[in-house]
């Protein structure tokens, strides 16, 4: 077990925060970031972030927009 330092830390970070990482990497990170300000924020922002993506891939269009997106795609690919 290594402190693993901000540039290593900050450089996995997405990898550790979809357990990406060997548990050997991933202990180093969370040790760095149990002690670490600036990379503990930075890990706050990626949760945030990775949270509202996820929300936001769950979202779907109303139906009748859809609808009005697939007809103007399929009369642009017939004039084309």
């Amino acid at each position: 077990m290594t402190d693993c330092g901000c540039d290593k830390a900050k450089a996995e970070l997405e990898e550790y925060l979809h357990n990406e990482l060997c548990s050997t990497d991933a202990e180093d990170i969370r040790e760095h970031l149990a002690g670490c300000v600036d990379c503990e924020s930075e890990l706050h922002v990626g949760r945030v972030l990775t949270e509202a993506v996820q929300r936001a891939c769950r979202e779907t269009a109303p139906g009748d927009l859809r609808d009005q997106v697939l007809l103007k795609i399929r009369t642009i690919q017939a004039t084309h």
